[in-house]
């Protein structure tokens, strides 16, 4: 129900002297249409990087053994799959190279294919690499040491071995871990998981590196915090360059998905009695129509229009000049 008279601004003269000299007052009345915007609500967390579970790689050998030559000698050094890790000499790797030998030469003479394949199994088993083996086979020849190899690109994180040294089979000698792929952890609120479902993508900064990352694929771990009443969520970001390091501390901005609004700066609406209003351009010229609208806050300088306006329609800019202007010319004050 409209509250507010129709609003009629007129050029009012004024006298100012015996000379007949005259003013005119003038209301600069500013107009604004009602816009269509796009928008997305942001949040902003923040987060950990953290290495990806499924790209960490430990190298237990299923046989034990001594150390004739290591390759991977630091820590964190850098490998690419395939590179040599460590050669050492295995009693039981070499008796089970030299039973492959005699099967082959057995196999070539009396066509026991079976017992070929159960013999070169038990060196497959043993974790022996295909190179090896098939050197076997080209040379004729079984070599006493063995060869571990990196099974993927990455850092040495963990380096148990030195030169000379013994070990026990199922003993890791070494951890590697692939950074093509990282995990972010970041920790929300209770309140927060009630918009999640609405995020479309993750916006990353970090300190130490000038590139932000944006990925969508996250994971809601299935437990909470009770003494923080904090949620989980696992970030999943493609590190091709490597440079997002384990320990690494982000801000992280979730934006929702993009929707549409018809919108009107804050300016140009007023609450009276718990009512919002604005002022429509009239027929007139200097007519002006207050009418009253439903609206939700987007900003602190925009109102999003929910009823009442459509796109392009007219309004006073400055609506609270608008309602002292009515209280005036209505006598209110």
């Amino acid at each position: 129900m409209r509250t507010l008279k129709k609003l009629l601004l007129i050029v009012m003269p004024l006298v100012l002297s015996a000379a007949d000299t005259t003013v005119e007052q003038l209301f600069n009345v500013q107009t604004v249409k009602v816009a269509r915007q796009t928008s997305s609500v942001s949040k902003k967390n923040y987060g950990y990087v953290k290495a990806d579970e499924s790209r960490i790689y430990d190298i237990s050998p299923r046989f034990g053994g001594y150390v004739t030559k290591l390759y991977a000698d630091t820590i964190y050094k850098r490998v690419k799959k395939g590179d040599p890790l460590v050669n050492i000499y295995s009693p039981e790797v070499f008796k089970a190279k030299e039973e492959y030998l005699n099967t082959l030469r057995y196999a070539q003479k009396r066509d026991k294919k079976t017992m070929l394949k159960s013999s070169r199994l038990k060196l497959e088993l043993l974790g022996v690499s295909f190179t090896e083996i098939k050197a076997i086979m080209l040379n004729g020849k079984a070599s006493a040491n063995t060869t571990i190899y990196a099974p993927r690109d990455g850092y040495v994180f963990v380096k148990n071995i030195e030169n000379g040294a013994a070990f026990n089979a199922k003993e890791q000698l070494f951890q590697i871990i692939n950074l093509d792929e990282v995990w972010i952890e970041a920790k929300l609120f209770e309140e927060q998981l009630l918009t999640l479902d609405e995020v479309e993508k993750y916006t990353l900064s970090f300190k130490g590196v000038k590139e932000q990352y944006t990925t969508s694929k996250a994971y809601l771990y299935p437990d909470l915090n009770p003494k923080e009443a904090t949620a989980t969520l696992r970030l999943q970001v493609k590190n091709r360059d490597n440079r997002l390091l384990p320990g690494m501390y982000t801000s992280i901005v979730s934006l929702s998905q993009t929707q549409n609004y018809l919108t009107l700066p804050s300016t140009a609406v007023i609450r009276k009695n718990g009512t919002y209003y604005v002022f429509v351009v009239g027929e007139y010229e200097g007519e002006y129509e207050p009418i009253e609208i439903s609206v939700s806050v987007l900003d602190a300088k925009t109102y999003i229009i929910t009823e009442g306006l459509s796109e392009g329609d007219e309004v006073v800019n400055n609506a609270l000049f608008m309602m002292d202007s009515d209280a005036q010319v209505n006598g209110l004050y």
